[in-house]
Formats: C-alpha cells, structure tokens, sequence
C-alpha cells in the first residue's frame, strides 16, 4: 500500500519534487562568503534559456515561507526583496547588485505587457508611478510572482493583477536579465572548415 501511495504521489506531484530536490541541495551544500557565491551543482543544471528558467522560478518558490529579514539574503537569516532576487540569480551565477533600484537598472527593459513577460523576469514595484523603484520580484508565469513582502512578514507568490492598496506597491517595469544564448544545435553545419 505504501508502494501505490509513493507511486502516485511521483506522478502527480513531480514539480514540487523537483523544487523541494532544489531546495534541499541549496540547504546542504555550504555557503562560501556570501549569497553571491554560486553553487556548482545548480550553476550547470540548466543547458538551455527555457530550462534555466523554469530552474529559477523552482528555486524562487522553494523560498516561499521564508521569513522577512530587512537586509537579509539567505534561507537562515531571512530575505528582503532584493536579497532574495540576489540569492536565488546568484545560484545560477548571475550576479545581480544589492538593492531593487540597482537590480531594475541591470537587466533589459522589457514592456510593461503581461504577455511578454517570461518566468525568470525581474518585475520592479514603487509607491507611485513617478517614484524610484522600491521593491522588487521574480516573474514566475501566469501572472505570478514571487517577493519578499514586508508587509506579509515571509516570502509570498502574488498575482501580478493586485487591487491597489495603500501598503501595496504598484507594478512600475520590467528587467529581463540577459541570458546565455542556447547552444548551437549542430556545430558541424555552422564551424565547416574551408578547403
């Protein structure tokens, strides 16, 4: 019995395995120096821009629960917006500056269209439409995101579409960061020696 309860749960439940695999790797190998530093194992997990990204948004949502830390950049002390976009690029050595109004300047403006955001993408928040950036989010896909709230206390997975509020910040851009490009699929045909 317990062998169809094991069965059926690897077969409806393999994207939460697969997060929570992430999750465990990034606790039990060691942190060297700071969140910045990238852990080998996930840096080579993902050969392609579709993968690295679904890769991303795997190790973001592990985060989810983590408490709130005003300055904090890790899973034990606890995250702040911007520590945790740090942290989670990091990972997959994409370094990425300290504070959201940075992090927003680095990567690649992108329209503000819903429908050309891809998971992976940094979504950037202020208090108004004429203020600096003030927070900031990873773009998970189906108008979601996920962001070290304040206000929440922990790491939390929004919709993109909120009603406004007065501590909810509003949806200012977006920063796509650049990624590697895939690889070609076929050197031969692209690296032909002239004779």
């Amino acid at each position: 019995m317990d062998q169809c309860r094991v069965r059926r749960m690897s077969v409806r439940r393999p994207r939460r395995q697969i997060a929570v695999l992430i999750a465990l790797m990034c606790l039990t190998l060691p942190a060297v120096g700071s969140a910045q530093s990238p852990i080998p194992v996930l840096a080579g997990m993902s050969a392609s821009a579709s993968s690295l990204r679904d890769s991303i948004v795997s190790l973001a949502r592990a985060q989810i629960g983590t408490r709130y830390k005003h300055g904090g950049a890790s899973p034990q002390r606890g995250f702040d917006c911007s520590g945790l976009v740090q942290y989670v690029m990091a990972r997959f050595a994409m370094i990425v500056p300290r504070t959201a109004r940075q992090q927003a300047a680095v990567g690649v403006p992108v329209d503000r269209d819903t429908s050309l955001l891809r998971p992976g993408d940094l979504l950037t928040f202020a208090s108004n439409a004429k203020a600096n950036v003030s927070h900031i989010g990873i773009y998970i896909g189906n108008g979601r995101f996920v962001h070290a709230s304040s206000v929440a206390g922990r790491v939390i997975e929004s919709p993109l579409n909120r009603a406004p509020a007065p501590k909810i910040k509003i949806w200012r851009g977006v920063a796509r960061i650049p990624w590697a490009p895939d690889p070609p699929t076929s050197i031969g045909l692209l690296a032909t020696p002239e004779r």
